[in-house]
C-alpha cells in the first residue's frame, strides 16, 4: 500500500538527525512530530528547516513570546509514522539520547553545527550539554570513526560540551562548509575560512 503522506528523502533524514543532535525535539502520542524552535534571531535557520519540511507542515513558522524577553520562532510537522521511527531512536521516556548505531554524514554534521555549534577564536564547539558525559564520549567516537575528526570534552561553566581539536578544524570545515548557509558561515573560525 502506498504511503499517502509521502516518505522522507535522504536529505530530510540527514537534516532530522543533525537537528536532533542540536536543539530540535520531538513529541509523540500515537505518532511523533518534529518541532523546530529557535530564538527569533535565528529566523533564517528556522525558515530553511521549514523549506525542507513544508510538505509535512500544516502551519508555517510563527513568532511567539517566550519566557522573559525571549522571542521564539517555531513550527511543528504533522504527527506521522515517518517521524515516529526517529522518535523511537532518539528518545527514551521523553529524554533525548544518542541512538545506538548512529550514522552521520556531512549534511547532518553541518546541520548539527548550524543548529547548536559555536566558535571561539580558532576552536569549534558542539553544544552537547544536554547529553550525558557517556553519550558525549560516544559522539566523540562517532566523529572519529565516521569522519576522522578528533574531539575532546571541554568544560563550559559547570557542563561539558564537545570541542573539535585544532588539528581537525580544517577537515571539519572541508566536510561541512558546502552545506552551511551563508548567514551561518560566521560560526566557522575566521582564521580557517578561505
Amino acid at each position: 500500500m502506498a504511503n499517502t503522506v509521502g516518505s522522507l528523502t535522504k536529505e530530510q533524514k540527514s537534516i532530522i538527525v543533525g537537528s536532533l543532535l542540536g536543539d530540535a525535539t520531538m513529541r509523540k502520542k500515537t505518532n511523533a512530530y518534529l518541532e523546530i524552535n529557535h530564538a527569533y534571531s535565528q529566523k533564517i535557520l528556522v525558515d530553511w528547516f521549514y523549506s525542507k519540511f513544508s510538505n509535512f507542515v500544516l502551519t508555517p513558522p510563527k513568532w511567539r513570546k517566550g519566557n522573559g524577553d525571549r522571542e521564539a520562532y517555531r513550527f511543528f510537522t504533522r504527527s506521522l509514522p515517518i517521524f515516529t521511527s526517529f522518535y523511537n531512536q532518539f528518545f527514551i521516556g521523553g529524554r533525548k539520547i544518542i541512538p545506538k548505531n548512529l550514522k552521520l554524514n556531512a549534511l547532518s554534521l553541518a546541520v548539527w553545527f548550524m543548529d547548536d555549534g559555536s566558535k571561539s577564536r580558532s576552536s569549534v564547539y558542539l553544544n552537547t550539554q544536554q547529553f550525558s558525559i557517556k553519550e558525549q564520549f560516544e559522539l566523540i567516537e562517532i566523529l572519529k570513526n565516521q569522519f576522522g575528526l578528533l574531539a575532546t570534552l571541554n568544560k563550559d561553566k559547570k557542563y561539558f560540551r564537545i570541542r573539535i581539536r585544532t588539528e581537525s578544524i580544517k577537515s571539519f570545515i572541508k566536510l561541512t562548509e558546502k552545506h552551511i548557509l551563508p548567514d551561518f558561515r560566521y560560526k566557522l573560525p575566521l582564521v580557517m575560512t578561505p
